[in-house]
């Protein structure tokens, strides 16, 4: 049997499909698996890494924010779909597929219409409230949709398809050690542990917030700060610059976090901040750690907004928006949380039982049924 995964390309993509296959592979390791997608060398990297054949297309992302390069870029990506509906024509006629598995976004359209246009059955997974354009226009013909949200808060798709299983993430994740941890990133005991996630990509604004208040932090806390790999010398550069002994060793800058490092961070941490995709935000409630979430305010649709507030309403985590957050206001806040043990414990509660770990075995049974029953 032959399954294609196709998405947009981002961590929140990508992670979810590793955590799928590593699970059907327990049940069927003779299935075979493609990725069709945007070009991209961690994408390309991590899905080869587990098996997975990766083909790439040009696809075209167009964007609702922005000014004149926003409206620039728009016209060049615009120009790459049809090239990107041709390269996916030959990749599903030749692969002659049994079921495409789509996650959505812009890498994904081509190859979910094509399929469709071949007869070849389709399964939707949104993990967003919100969905965006493509999940919009794929659910249309998707045969079932799993979605990561409670059904009642999923309002856009059809209840018939509607399959609510939370966000698939790596069991691996789960399975962090604390002595480990704190051999890892050289902690010290006694001193609160912050672990700062920027997503995939990292987040340039997340980053200038720590730096603008790093001494400070550093004096309370000591940090594990991913801060994406395009950020890692700028930010490294600036921490040395600012940060004097003895404080520099309670800051622990990395470009991306490997499975690893994350997993061993999330299990030593005391608190994350992080943006406020789902895929960020499941990992991290299913390992029961409290968030402080800042939603990325030019996402498609408001989604990580909408998905911040519904963690925050179900009291996982607190939600910070951009327009709201000075260095000052969000140092306090910290403060003040870590102060407050019984809260946290509570958030910690709270997140477990909204994160439903087991949602990539779940989606896994379900396609290895549907394909062999």
């Amino acid at each position: 049997m032959r399954i294609i995964f196709t998405g947009g390309g981002s961590g929140g993509h990508i992670f979810p499909i590793i955590a799928i296959v590593r699970e059907i592979k327990k049940i069927r390791p003779d299935f075979r698996f493609y990725y069709i997608g945007p070009k991209d060398e961690s994408t390309v990297f991590l899905l080869s890494r587990e098996g997975i054949k990766v083909k790439t297309i040009l696809a075209g992302k167009i964007r609702r924010y922005g000014g004149p390069k926003a409206f620039s870029q728009n016209l060049i990506d615009i120009l790459k779909i049809p090239i990107g509906f041709l390269q996916s024509f030959f990749y599903i006629f030749f692969l002659f597929p049994d079921l495409i598995f789509s996650k959505g976004g812009y890498g994904s359209l081509s190859v979910s219409i094509l399929g469709w246009i071949f007869q070849v059955p389709i399964i939707l997974h949104e993990s967003d409230i919100a969905p965006g354009f493509t999940n919009k226009l794929i659910s249309k013909f998707a045969l079932e949709i799993f979605v990561s949200f409670p059904v009642k808060e999923t309002t856009y798709f059809s209840p018939k398809k509607i399959i609510s299983v939370g966000n698939p993430i790596r069991k691996e994740i789960l399975a962090g050690d604390a002595q480990e941890a704190k051999k890892l990133f050289r902690l010290v005991e006694g001193k609160p542990t912050i672990l700062i996630l920027g997503g995939s990509q990292g987040a340039q604004r997340i980053n200038d917030l720590i730096l603008d208040i790093l001494p400070q932090m550093l004096s309370n806390f000591q940090i594990i700060h991913q801060t994406g790999s395009k950020n890692f010398q700028e930010v490294e550069a600036e921490a040395k610059a600012m940060v004097k002994p003895p404080f520099e060793k309670y800051y622990h800058p990395f470009p991306f976090l490997n499975e690893t490092e994350l997993k061993h961070a999330l299990k030593i941490c005391d608190i994350v901040v992080s943006r406020a995709g789902s895929g960020s935000i499941f990992e991290v409630a299913a390992c029961g750690k409290p968030s402080i979430l800042i939603p990325l305010p030019e996402a498609a649709q408001n989604h990580q907004i909408k998905n911040a507030y519904l963690c925050q309403k179900l009291g996982a985590c607190i939600v910070i928006e951009e327009e709201n957050l000075t260095p000052g206001f969000f140092f306090e806040k910290l403060k003040y949380l870590l102060s407050k043990q019984d809260q946290l414990k509570e958030m910690s509660e709270k997140a477990k039982e909204f994160s439903q770990p087991r949602a990539a075995e779940i989606i896994a049974k379900y396609l290895v049924e549907y394909l062999i029953y």
